[in-house]
């Protein structure tokens, strides 16, 4: 490809990434706050500003830099903690337990996270970020004041991945990152052939989704654990605020609405104009401005 034609890709790859931008993540800022793990293995923590406590989850196929923007609008009000994941730290993704032991490795961490603050956080979730965040509710309401979850990839209907995600798992373990992380993108995230096919013809941005590829196929298997119906959310009375972006694959508002039609604690449905599914990339400042007015409206 000539290099006229990255020139003109890379601000496509760089908003539709599942993650950091073209290039590579952004370095995390703030102090570092080292948090014991369940695993016996310190969680390092970004932990900006001061104020009531906010805890950000990023999406799959990520870290917490992808959150770096909204932490940085929200952190002169508030005390803004963001870590890496456990399937997306310390290579757990290479050795990973399967599918529900994932999913209750990572609510571990938010919740050993979660008490380091020493108060009851807002918990906010980004796409798989998000499920973990639910997961975490369910497992100790108490420990959170409230969430907001940005168009989780919840299964009302039918399994997440299915099908595909067998598949991607195959090519996975056969040594095919390419094709399973290819696969996630077209089948699972509903990204299109073109898009997908325009992240491809940027080495550095495809470097960084298939770097990623054990770690989001693990994610994937993590949430297809969970089984098929919303109804283990229908207990959940933690006020939530739910957020989509009116430019996201349909299947996300979609998802988004089912989950709305059982949380009891339902504050409202936020979908921002012109964004998509990575507003907290493309759009930071709309993002923390929701976090941030429906922190305001929480009781002290």
């Amino acid at each position: 490809m000539s290099r006229r034609a990255r020139r003109l890709l890379r601000p496509l790859v760089r908003r539709a990434l599942p993650g950091a931008p073209a290039g590579g993540p952004t370095a995390a800022t703030g102090r570092e706050l080292l948090v014991a793990g369940a695993d016996g293995r310190p969680i390092p923590v970004t932990d900006e500003g001061q104020g009531p406590a906010i805890l950000l989850l990023h999406a799959g196929s990520a870290d917490r830099s992808s959150w770096a923007g909204v932490a940085a609008q929200l952190s002169g009000r508030f005390r803004v903690l963001r870590f890496d994941r456990w399937t997306y730290r310390d290579g757990h993704a290479a050795a990973s337990p399967a599918g529900a032991d994932t999913m209750a490795a990572e609510v571990a961490d938010v919740l050993a996270v979660a008490a380091a603050t020493g108060e009851r956080p807002l918990l906010v979730g980004h796409s798989s970020g998000a499920v973990v965040a639910l997961e975490s509710a369910l497992a100790a309401p108490a420990a959170f004041r409230a969430m907001v979850l940005y168009e989780p990839p919840v299964a009302p209907a039918e399994p997440l991945g299915g099908e595909a995600l067998r598949r991607a798992r195959v090519a996975l373990d056969a040594g095919d990152p390419d094709r399973a992380i290819t696969i996630h993108l077209r089948e699972i995230a509903g990204y299109g052939r073109l898009l997908v096919a325009a992240i491809r013809r940027v080495p550095p941005a495809w470097q960084v989704v298939r770097g990623h590829a054990a770690a989001q196929i693990a994610d994937d298997e993590a949430i297809e654990s969970l089984g098929v119906g919303l109804d283990r959310y229908a207990r959940l009375d933690l006020p939530v605020l739910l957020l989509g972006g009116d430019r996201s694959p349909a299947h996300m508002r979609e998802r988004l609405d089912a989950l709305a039609a059982v949380l009891p604690g339902l504050d409202s449905v936020v979908v921002l104009d012109g964004q998509g599914h990575l507003a907290n990339l493309r759009a930071p400042g709309e993002v923390a401005q929701v976090i941030a007015g429906f922190a305001d409206r929480l009781p002290s």
